[in-house]
């Protein structure tokens, strides 16, 4: 079995809820799954689980490098030099990170995030998309800050073949 689970903000990638993170224990009463991959408390969108050990560790470990797609909305207007710079790599305290996708979409249609963003009047805003193959810690959030562009909200949507699609915040559903 397969869950997909579109993670809302505040929640940890774990049953247990820790300090002012809730665990999924909130959402899912599932007996047997078990998240494949993490994604951060202040992370929003696909989280999978499933009570497979083997597909479980071909989804979570790095040396399978499954592509992972997020939007982010981060503070600053994408310009050519930050798009290029991610597409060749950024230099992070723990080394260049592999290349990754990255392009200036249009503001999705998304959910209301609780809490909102922070906003600042001054401060322009825009979306990308970013495919990422690695896992590090952080690692979307650290390359647009990298690249002078520091996120905001970021919401993963897919994890290679598999897809947040439709399904409402706070909701799971067995993958097809």
């Amino acid at each position: 079995m397969l869950i997909r689970f579109n993670k809302p903000y505040g929640v940890l990638s774990q049953f247990t809820p820790e300090g002012r993170w809730r665990g999924l224990k909130d959402h899912i009463d599932l007996p047997g799954v078990y998240v494949a991959g993490r994604l951060d408390a202040d992370s929003e969108g696909l989280l999978l689980l499933t009570d497979d050990g083997q597909l479980q560790a071909q989804i979570a470990d790095p040396r399978f490098k499954m592509e992972k797609t997020y939007l982010v909305q981060v503070e600053g207007v994408a310009h050519e030099n930050a798009l290029a710079q991610m597409a060749q790599g950024v230099m992070l305290k723990d080394g260049m990170t592999r290349p990754a996708r990255a392009r200036a979409v249009a503001p999705p249609a998304v959910w209301d995030r609780d809490p909102p963003i922070r906003v600042r009047l001054n401060k322009p805003t825009c979306w990308l998309e970013m495919v990422i193959r690695e896992g590090r810690n952080r690692q979307v959030r650290r390359m647009t800050a990298a690249v002078g562009l520091p996120t905001l909200r970021l919401i993963r949507t897919a994890i290679g073949p598999y897809i947040l699609g439709e399904l409402p915040v706070g909701r799971w559903a067995e993958a097809p």
